[in-house]
């Protein structure tokens, strides 16, 4: 039987951060959904696509992984889909998102990736 996983340690550590990192958006999307006191359908399907990106990438799934780059990416289609600037939040926010994008395409996850992943 095939152990499940939220973590896999012996994956490369550009792809162990980028994990952390969906964990972590899901969290905070969550939490921002709280704050503004509403629960759009888009946020909802943020989180869990968080979630189930690094689940899958934990797991070695190449449909986590697909999955990962798309919810990396959605706050920057959502920004230009409302007509806001790409560079239009605090820097912090940008500097994670940024960086989630950068260790999802790093050639060493993307090596790993293509070679590992089922």
């Amino acid at each position: 039987m095939e152990s499940r996983r939220w973590v896999n340690q012996t994956q490369p550590q550009t792809l162990q951060i980028a994990v952390f990192l969906l964990y972590l958006t899901a969290v905070f999307s969550f939490i921002d959904m709280f704050r503004f006191g509403y629960f759009p359908l888009l946020g909802l399907a943020g989180v869990f696509g968080s979630v189930a990106g690094g689940y899958g990438i934990a797991n070695e799934r190449k449909w986590g992984y697909i999955l990962g780059v798309a919810i990396a990416f959605l706050p920057f289609a959502l920004r230009l889909y409302y007509g806001q600037s790409l560079l239009g939040v605090d820097i912090i926010t940008l500097l994670f998102e940024v960086a989630l994008i950068a260790l999802l395409l790093h050639p060493q996850s993307r090596d790993y990736q293509r070679i590992w992943f089922k």
